[in-house]
């Protein structure tokens, strides 16, 4: 029998307390921290991260070497995430408490047989997409000229935009326009007003209700509004190109200041574009509304919007816009095209 007695002088093979602490906490460290997703690329590499989302074709991974990196689905050969997620298929179903696997091509889902990836529509969707609340986004832009000395200018330039979104119908507000002073003496002043509702039917149709309202002072326009039901459907949906449409019919009553005043049922219709092909988190936009008058054929109002918006600091956006509005049955001494330049810049959610 040895007997093994300890001494205050440690031998050199012993490792001291205070390493050996520290080795102890690490591998506790080790043990407590959440093993992380994997995503395997068809080019052989890995990469290692939390999975947040999948949406409109991509993998969203956040790294601590890279920061969010933006995978296309069809650069993954397979993938599995540490934690269940929740997946929201394309046929409406949603499947909890299942990690996500991908490989070959398929979703595995527990024990089921393979899913086919196309049918994986969002992963972690937003509370809105499952049918709880809005979503709410908006834009709050201005552009301000202000100049003193031989002439004394002002201008305001103001565009407001609110959008609710659920996952069966949406409501939309906006409002823009400029009021501009030189010497004292105004010349221009002008605002749009335009309220919507969209139910969402089967896939991208929907259904809705618009009321419109503008005044231009300086185009002899007191007030032109219209209400009247139309159809839509958004065509393309994905971040690199959205374009949605609609058309209906309307009640159309214009006020004049001078001219004859005039009303007449109308077919209206609105094109919206965007896209971040340029990327940098840029957007490129354009929107059309018009509006026909079904009693003259040859009266058309069409009002396009075309700009660059690009964000800066928390939240702030700038953006460069042009704004081209035709009216063919502009008044004797009126342009039939106005044109109006800005320099926006504005804060958006």
């Amino acid at each position: 029998m040895s007997l093994f007695v300890a001494t205050a002088g440690a031998s050199a093979e012993e490792t001291p307390p205070t390493e050996a602490a520290a080795l102890n906490e690490a591998a506790l460290l080790a043990e407590a921290a959440p093993a992380p997703d994997e995503v395997a690329l068809t080019n052989g590499s890995r990469i290692l991260g939390t999975v947040t989302t999948v949406r409109d074709g991509v993998v969203t991974v956040e790294t601590d070497f890279a920061g969010t990196l933006e995978i296309p689905v069809d650069m993954v050969s397979s993938m599995q995430t540490a934690n269940p997620v929740v997946m929201q298929m394309a046929d409406e179903s949603v499947i909890e408490n299942q990690p996500l696997v991908i490989n070959n091509d398929q979703l595995v889902v527990g024990g089921a047989s393979p899913l086919p990836l196309e049918d994986l529509l969002v992963v972690n969707p937003e509370p809105w997409e499952l049918g709880y609340g809005y979503k709410w986004t908006g834009l709050a832009s201005f552009a301000f000229a202000v100049e003193r000395g031989n002439t004394k200018t002002d201008e305001l330039d103001y565009r407001l935009e609110s959008v609710w979104r659920s996952d069966d119908d949406r409501y939309t507000l906006k409002a823009f326009g400029n009021v501009d002073k030189a010497n004292d003496v105004k010349n221009a002043d002008n605002w749009v007003v335009n309220g919507k509702y969209d139910y969402f039917l089967e896939g991208p149709n929907f259904w809705g209700v618009n009321a419109y309202a503008e005044s231009d002072e300086f185009a002899d326009l007191d007030l032109r509004w219209y209400v009247g039901p139309y159809i839509g459907r958004e065509f393309y949906t994905e971040p690199v190109f959205m374009f949605e449409a609609m058309i209906g019919i309307s009640y159309v009553s214009e006020d004049f200041i001078v001219a004859e005043d005039n009303d007449y049922p109308g077919a209206n219709w609105e094109l919206h574009m965007s896209s971040d092909y340029l990327g940098g988190d840029s957007r490129l936009y354009f929107d059309q509304l018009g509006i026909l008058n079904l009693d003259e054929a040859s009266d058309v109002v069409i009002n396009n919007t075309f700009g660059l918006a690009f964000p800066l600091l928390f939240g702030l956006e700038a953006a460069a816009e042009v704004r081209l509005d035709y009216n063919s049955g502009a008044v004797a001494g009126v342009d039939k095209l106005d044109e109006r330049y800005a320099l926006r810049i504005g804060y958006t959610w």
